[in-house]
């Protein structure tokens, strides 16, 4: 790739970047006869058979520009991948590209990019900050909420001879209709739901409270307007219910039987097991708080400047990841919208913070990576693999050569794929984080607490310092001391 085109690099304000990029007139060639061989195989061309037109016939009768045309829309992807990694660059929102010319024979092609990228850090102090990090603590509550909800998983569900209450569940056959007409989708037979669970439209719910088993029903409900289903919204229909079974939740008595039931010999055993796992869960958690807590804190103290373009388009970057999850589960952007009551300006605005959280912690990552000269070897990159492959297999036996023959296998695949660096940038990324935190002194979260309503008689109004210096370790984020300062206390101590 590197052979193929040739990529300069102009700084512009605002943390964006104008990337000139000339590519090879082989490579243009190449990528015109492989359109022209595409194209040729829909062309029909009296005397040649369906897909065997060749390529030079194909350009003399489509055009020359036609089929640079969509050969270009073909390669700008691959081309605009392989100029942001000659340039070294992090792109943040979408390109602004222009094209050049179309090159004649034996010429190169030119285009220009113009995006955004992460914006510069220049960190003071990396190391030796204190950060607050609290104790693990598994409450008897916590443990009694587990076993709520184990009991909760173990329960059966018994018959009632009695009219359906809230926290009752159903057995039901219904079906519907609109202005008379069968209401396609709205059948269904020996369903069971979960009366005051909240999943059932309302009117529905309150027609079938009060009913016993083989009670039959008509209830009328109105769809409510802001329906997922856009057809139905608003609409009246007629709900025929015929309730065959009423149940309750019958929930295990916590005895010696439910503790044999979920593998234990005694209650306590078993209390003694969630309370680990729960600490475990609880530990795992406070390390993650930890990292980026103390990422934070050197963020804090850092100097970035990220202008709002750049918020706005890591915003949108995000709104876009949103909206592909959401695909995910069958539901799209309109149906979102509706269920949240938001228009989609009101979403970015609400991202804005966590955008710009998000490329300040990213611009110091890359600073401190850039300081310490961090880059994993192929060795390390193998050992995550390894890791990860180890993961998905983690409650099956299985043989740790394997997985690093795994490991080498992808490692292969990336490189052949053009990923490689791509992998070892996240590893540098995440070992940078890995050293704040390692290099961060932990303290309690009520004595960060504490330093955080200090103040020094310097930091009065107008004198710019916006709160605690990074060399004190305060875990405030530096908000002005005017109006506040009245209320905090000052000593001359550290």
């Amino acid at each position: 790739m590197a052979d193929t085109f040739t990529t300069t690099v102009e700084e512009l304000p605002d943390s964006r970047v104008l990337l000139r990029v000339q590519v090879a007139a082989d490579e243009i060639e190449g990528r015109i006869e492989r359109q022209a061989n595409e194209l040729g195989r829909r062309l029909k061309v009296p005397g040649f058979r369906r897909g065997k037109v060749p390529a030079p016939l194909v350009i003399q009768r489509v055009g020359r520009e036609a089929v640079f045309e969509e050969a270009v829309q073909g390669s700008l992807g691959a081309w605009y991948a392989g100029a942001v990694d000659a340039a070294g660059i992090v792109p943040v929102g979408d390109p602004r590209v222009e094209l050049g010319a179309v090159p004649r024979q034996g010429d190169p092609f030119s285009f220009s990019i113009e995006v955004g990228v992460l914006p510069k850090a220049t960190v003071e102090r990396y190391k030796g900050l204190e950060v607050p990090r609290r104790d693990p603590e598994v409450s008897e509550q916590m443990v009694a909420e587990e076993i709520e909800r184990l009991r909760d998983r173990f329960a059966r569900l018994e018959d009632v001879e009695r009219a359906a209450e809230r926290g009752h569940f159903a057995v039901i056959d219904y079906d519907a209709t609109i202005e008379g007409e069968k209401l396609e989708g709205a059948q269904g037979r020996d369903q069971l739901v979960e009366l005051g669970a909240g999943r059932l439209l309302p009117s529905l719910e309150d027609g079938i409270l009060g009913a016993g088993a083989t009670d039959e029903r008509t209830v009328a409900v109105t769809f409510p307007p802001d329906y997922p289903n856009a057809e139905l919204a608003g609409r009246l229909a007629s709900f025929r219910v015929v309730v065959k079974q009423v149940k309750r939740k019958q929930l295990p008595e916590l005895d010696e039987d439910f503790a044999a039931d979920t593998g234990f010999d005694t209650i306590d055993e078993l209390r003694a097991d969630i309370a680990a796992r729960l600490g475990a869960v609880e530990s795992e958690r406070i390390d993650r708080e930890y990292r980026e807590a103390a990422l934070d804190e050197v963020a804090r103290g850092a100097h970035v400047d990220v202008p709002q373009a750049l918020i706005d388009a890591r915003a949108a970057e995000m709104w876009e990841r949103t909206l592909r999850a959401l695909a995910q589960q069958g539901i799209n952007r309109e149906t979102y919208l509706q269920i949240t009551g938001r228009d989609e300006q009101q979403l970015l605005a609400d991202l804005a913070p966590d955008a710009e959280r998000a490329l300040r912690r990213e611009a110091v990552i890359t600073a401190v990576v850039a300081a310490e000269a961090i880059v994993p070897s192929d060795d390390e990159l193998r050992e995550v693999l390894a890791e990860g492959s180890a993961s998905h297999d983690h409650d099956h036996d299985h043989d740790h050569d394997h997985d690093h023959a795994d490991a080498e296998t992808m490692l292969t695949e990336l490189r052949r794929a053009g990923r490689l660096e791509e992998l070892r940038e996240e590893l540098a990324a995440r070992q940078a984080v890995d050293l704040i935190a390692r290099e961060s002194k932990p303290i309690a979260a009520e004595r960060a607490a504490a330093r955080a309503k200090l103040w020094t008689p310097e930091q009065e109004p107008g004198d710019g310092s916006g709160g605690s210096s990074p060399a004190s370790g305060a875990a405030a984020s530096g908000s002005a001391a005017g109006a506040a300062a009245p209320k905090r206390l000052w000593t001359p101590g550290p």
